[in-house]
């Protein structure tokens, strides 16, 4: 299944759309229980786009992926409409967007750590996710230990930085860059010999064969929504329950399928 990035122009737009949510934050809107919302009426989520399958920009300029229908159904369930701030990886792993009133909740692949729970108030777990390897489809490294010597790019304060870090051999260098997209490009031009980062996302970057998985890494790692970590009690209750009625009703089972069912 193949993807498309988004554009200059998408990014523009939602820098703007993001300072003027930051700045209309922050008022007495509310759901139905009466957890409170950034503005009224929408459940707005912040993001970190592109990181494909999850969120990135379609074709027709809409923000899609497994975390963005999954929140838009969720938002529909609550009765509310779905707006995407998008923002830096850091700006939500370590809450501050939240804390900004930028926006409700986190939809960004986010891996529930304890660290991460220090700062964030967590939803049930919605996704599964391994580590992988990505390495050129001609080079010989079959393993994370046959990358000794080489350059391994890595997206900054994810679960992937801390894992190549933890267990790539010493020799190897560490490279960290922003977005998925700068990424990917680096291990294009040859910058880097192999990025290490969630398996659904290294799958979508095989590139018709150019690059293909050298190792998958157990780590345990389960995909969760986030919110503030005080006062968003029933806004998480809501959202739980909105996960549950989706995968009773089989809705889940029908987004998880598009975005990862060959």
């Amino acid at each position: 299944m193949q993807f498309k990035a988004r554009t200059a122009l998408s990014a523009v737009l939602a820098v703007a759309a993001l300072t003027a949510t930051a700045c209309s934050g922050g008022g007495a809107a509310e759901t139905e229980s009466g957890a409170p919302l950034v503005n009224e009426g929408t459940l707005t989520v912040c993001s970190n786009v592109p990181f494909e399958p999850f969120e990135y920009v379609g074709e027709d300029g809409e923000y899609t992926g497994f975390d963005m229908d999954l929140s838009r159904e969720i938002a529909a369930g609550m009765g509310l409409e779905m707006e995407v701030q998008n923002a830096s990886f850091d700006g939500l792993q370590s809450g501050t967007v939240l804390a900004a009133n930028q926006c409700d909740i986190i939809a960004a692949a986010v891996t529930i750590t304890e660290e991460r729970a220090a700062n964030l108030a967590f939803s049930d777990p919605y996704y599964d996710s391994l580590q992988s390897l990505l390495v050129p489809a001609d080079s010989p490294a079959a393993s994370l230990e046959d990358m000794a010597g080489k350059k391994i790019g890595i997206q900054q304060g994810t679960t992937g930085e801390t894992y190549a870090r933890d267990n790539a051999p010493d020799s190897a260098e560490v490279l960290a860059f922003q977005t998925d997209g700068e990424l990917f490009q680096a291990l294009q031009a040859g910058t880097i010999d192999g990025v290490l980062q969630d398996l659904p996302v290294n799958l979508d970057h095989t590139d018709g064969g150019k690059f293909s998985i050298a190792g998958t890494y157990p780590t345990g790692e389960s995909y969760g929504l986030a919110a503030k970590k005080d006062g968003s009690e029933e806004l998480i209750k809501e959202i739980n329950a909105q996960l549950a009625e989706m995968r009773s009703n089989g809705k889940y089972q029908e987004i998880y399928d598009e975005y990862f069912t060959e």
